[in-house]
């Protein structure tokens, strides 16, 4: 994202810090440090009720109760009534409107990997549309606001100035309208595909499609053997021989005729239910293969949910007492904290139990 997008994200902060009142507080959304989708809804907020947070600003100035607070808010003000302030502010809601049902999708526990494949490939293709063909719609939307709010829109057949007289970076050029279109409104969007790319390379995305095939989901629908023999193959060489690999074709094929016609692997949604459920019904020895396979699926990192559960986490597990805690003890204890439904299940006096059983101690901790 550009530069200049953490700047907008502080200003919004720094708005419904200043206009703390309950109409504003409880009407532009605050957004938060571990969900990106929060950002997306402050954005459209500001832009809604853009006239407004201007109102409240103008109002704090002359009103404010310190010069630091009236001070800010001159600053605030300025700022939003510049149209750098304005395309940015847009540039973002078009953006991350765009991405935002991926973003929501990402945040699953439980995901449909090929429908969310599908739905990288298609935020792709449309980003990519938008930076092809919809500048000039784009820039009609800013240009309709700034008339609508009495914001001075640049001459953008003009000449752009690096700040006010000659600069070494001054190119001469460079018009207003080439300096928005390919400097701020084309990289903020190869940026965010570069992002994508990154994080969804082609092979990520083949490699997903494929594990889909192990998913039990709607009765094992997914199941495909030659898939699963594909995914062994090409993605895990180094965990299957290839005398194995021709083991888990006949395992696979009995279990197609088994696993999906069991009274209680039936039921499974999930590929984490059904490595539990392979366990307690002792057929993780049985497709032993198929088990190895499916727990090196279950590596793969799709899902956004836990690693915000654990930023999260993080915050409220390190606070100020235990600054000095060490990592692996935060670690530790972190993983307690984001696992609480396995934490609920563990007896602490068992724990202690078998500590103090480890070595005589002066004092007996039971």
């Amino acid at each position: 994202m550009d530069p200049q997008a953490p700047y907008v994200g502080k200003l919004l902060v720094d708005t419904m810090r200043l206009g703390n009142s309950n109409l504003y507080s409880s009407c532009i959304y605050r957004p938060g440090a571990t969900r990106w989708s929060s950002h997306y809804d402050s954005v459209c907020d500001l832009i809604e009720m853009y006239d407004a947070v201007c109102t409240v600003l103008e109002n704090i100035k002359e009103d404010g109760s310190t010069g630091s607070l009236r001070g800010e808010a001159t600053g605030g003000y300025n700022a939003i009534r510049q149209f750098e302030f304005v395309f940015i502010l847009h540039l973002l809601k078009e953006i991350m409107g765009l991405t935002d049902i991926l973003c929501r999708e990402l945040q699953h526990k439980s995901q449909d990997i090929v429908n969310a494949m599908n739905l990288v490939g298609t935020t792709k293709d449309v980003l990519g549309e938008l930076r092809l063909n919809g500048w000039e719609t784009f820039i009609g939307k800013v240009d309709l606001f700034c008339r609508k709010h009495d914001i001075d829109m640049p001459d953008m057949n003009a000449q752009y100035k690096v700040g006010t007289g000659r600069s070494c970076q001054q190119k001469d050029n460079i018009t207003v309208e080439h300096h928005y279109h390919f400097d701020i409104f084309n990289d903020a969007i190869d940026f965010q595909l570069a992002e994508l790319n990154s994080r969804f390379s082609e092979g990520a995305m083949e490699l997903l499609i494929l594990s889909s095939a192990l998913d039990p989901s709607d009765s094992f629908k997914s199941f495909d053997i030659d898939k699963i023999c594909s995914l062994a193959e090409r993605f895990y060489p180094q965990d299957f021989t290839p005398k194995e690999l021709h083991i888990l074709r006949c395992q696979l094929k009995i279990y197609e005729a088994d696993v999906p016609h069991h009274p209680v692997l039936q039921k499974v949604s999930t590929l984490s239910e059904l490595c539990r459920g392979l366990v307690e019904t002792k057929r993780s020895e049985r497709y032993y293969l198929i088990d190895r396979l499916i727990r090196l699926v279950l590596t793969l990192p799709v899902s956004t949910a836990t690693t915000e559960r654990a930023f999260s986490a993080m915050k409220l597990v390190k606070t100020a007492l235990r600054n000095k805690m060490e990592n692996e003890f935060l670690a530790d204890s972190m993983v307690v904290y984001i696992e609480k439904e396995l934490a609920d299940n563990i007896n602490s006096d068992v724990i202690t139990k078998d500590f103090n059983s480890l070595k005589d101690r002066r004092a007996q901790l039971q």
